[in-house]
């Protein structure tokens, strides 16, 4: 059981990323909660008398499904004490670029997906996580076009202190094109108050706890998004794809209040940004670098905190009263 409570917080770190900026707490493993997300990058030039910039607003729910603790014997007779909990992962998505100052609708995207998670605890095999997850994005112009993406991965975690822990792995990844990603974790907490926390090649954040409802991330992180939208002539429709990635270099500022909302305000830079426009083929037909720029991002959390087999699963593990912390 130790083992399991000394890694729970880098589950987190592993498998839910891609909320941002907002700390990371053992309550989102085991109470239902949700996010709503705002972010907003200028436009700026691409260097062919043209100017991109992008807004996404996005909503993430982290739900609890079902949680047990067994103990097994081998058949050398050895005992064994497992754990298991199971997440569901949802997302609903609204990304509008803007061209030269212009956000035009038939050029953003929409996308929804689900995921399942499972951590797995055991005095014998240790810490494994489990997860797959599928979605779809489709333009906002069309409805029958869509383009489908899943990924699936396993992650073992090992702990090398009582303030340290790693975790390695391998991702699958299909979006237009299957892709394995190895994955490193770190989770190193330095002082009382400081702490860094990396999924790489995805994530880095160093954090920094003011008191016990107020903490700053410093975050870098590499984002983007794909979709495909259809472009409109005189003589026809053509379907086109688009693909945008950067790198962000920002810094947050987390509040919890009212012991059940956490608000997180983000600012900072993106850079090594790229942009590229694909046919229904898949062949390239234009690669842009946007230069640097600005952004801002806002979100509120929503962690519910009536979860009886929530609650009595933290006990069960020797946990207590987790309560909403973060």
């Amino acid at each position: 059981m130790t083992s399991f409570r000394l890694c729970v917080p880098l589950f987190l770190i592993v498998f839910v990323s891609q909320v941002h900026a907002q700390h990371f707490a053992l309550s989102r493993l085991f109470y239902p909660n949700a996010t709503l997300r705002a972010d907003y990058m200028t436009d700026a030039s691409t260097g062919n008398n043209q100017r991109y910039g992008l807004s996404r607003t996005s909503f993430n729910a982290l739900i609890p499904l079902r949680s047990e603790v067994d103990v097994a014997f081998s058949l050398r007779k050895k005992f064994d004490l497992r754990a298991r909990h199971f997440l569901m992962l949802a997302n609903a998505s609204q990304i509008n670029p803007t061209l030269n100052g212009t956000t035009n609708p038939a050029n953003g995207y929409k996308t929804i997906s689900v995921g399942a998670l499972m951590l797995q605890a055991s005095l014998r095999d240790r810490l494994w996580i489990y997860g797959g997850g599928l979605g779809l994005t489709e333009s906002n112009e069309t409805f029958f076009t869509p383009q489908p993406f899943f990924w699936g991965g396993g992650a073992r975690m090992r702990i090398l202190g009582l303030h340290t822990q790693i975790t390695y792995g391998t991702v699958l990844i299909f979006n237009q094109k299957l892709r394995f990603v190895p994955i490193f974790g770190i989770n190193k907490r330095l002082s009382k108050d400081w702490r860094v926390s990396a999924l790489l090649p995805f994530r880095a954040d160093v954090n920094y706890k003011v008191n016990q409802w107020f903490n700053i991330d410093m975050i870098g992180a590499f984002d983007g998004y794909s979709g495909g939208f259809q472009q409109v002539t005189s003589v026809e429709k053509m379907l086109r794809r688009s693909n945008y990635q950067h790198v962000k270099l920002s810094v947050a500022a987390n509040a919890h209040l009212l012991g059940i909302f956490n608000v997180s305000l983000e600012a900072g830079l993106g850079t090594f940004r790229q942009l590229r426009t694909f046919n229904s083929a898949r062949e390239n037909l234009g690669t842009q670098n946007p230069g640097i720029a600005p952004f801002v991002g806002a979100s509120v959390r929503y962690i519910s905190s009536k979860a009886k087999l929530s609650s009595q699963f933290t006990k069960k593990l020797g946990l207590g009263e987790s309560g909403i912390t973060w």
